[in-house]
């Protein structure tokens, strides 16, 4: 291992978690957490990991954004037709993941993944700008392309002729419906405190403490 690479570490001591702190229902644990990272004004707050796998096992991994989330889940917009998307179509199991390292926090949410209804998809995708509309119709997303000047001569001439588009049918919301999450609070001497919430078949969530 090299040294400077195996020296690296943080000894996280800036709050804890036990069981009086946290709440019976997943979802309102997360909101919580949720607001005080945003006014924490953590950068890119929505950002996350998202994990998926092939029918074949074969895991991908990469950071999109997190558009809303309520009782029935958690909601990223992408183009189907990436890998995550062909992914998710072969086996609509993933994983997201928030590290907020601000507030030494993480959260790890396991679930089933199902498309988001038409009108939602059109809803956010108008909500987007122009600019970004126009991205979406012109990136064969994951897709090889011959070049950089290929993309932006193909946006280019998409900009020059039109002002309103519609979201195109390969491009769209998912919505993730956790049946684990976890809660992960930094400690000192890597002691740290852990909650895992499973869904329990009459809907409510059962919480238990992790060795860290």
């Amino acid at each position: 291992m090299q040294p400077d690479i195996a020296g690296i570490r943080t000894n996280y001591s800036r709050q804890s978690l036990s069981e009086n702190d946290i709440d019976p229902n997943a979802i309102r644990q997360f909101a919580k957490w949720w607001q005080e990272a945003v006014d924490s004004k953590i950068e890119e707050v929505n950002a996350m990991t998202l994990a998926t796998a092939s029918s074949d096992g074969i895991p991908s991994a990469r950071i999109v954004l997190l558009k809303g989330f309520s009782e029935e889940g958690f909601v990223f917009f992408t183009n189907y037709n990436s890998y995550k998307g062909k992914q998710l179509a072969e086996n609509p199991k993933a994983c997201l993941v928030f590290f907020w390292k601000e507030l030494e926090r993480q959260v790890r949410i396991t679930g089933i993944i199902r498309k988001v209804s038409a009108s939602e998809s059109d809803e956010y995708f108008h909500s987007r700008p122009l600019g970004s509309q126009i991205g979406a119709i012109v990136s064969p997303q994951s897709s090889i392309i011959e070049s950089r000047e290929w993309l932006e001569a193909k946006y280019a001439r998409m900009e020059k002729e039109v002002r309103q588009v519609e979201r195109p049918g390969h491009w769209g919301g998912y919505l993730l419906s956790p049946v684990l999450m976890e809660f992960w609070q930094g400690r000192p001497s890597r002691l740290h405190d852990r909650f895992e919430y499973s869904l329990e078949e009459n809907g409510t969530w059962k919480a238990e403490r992790l060795a860290p």
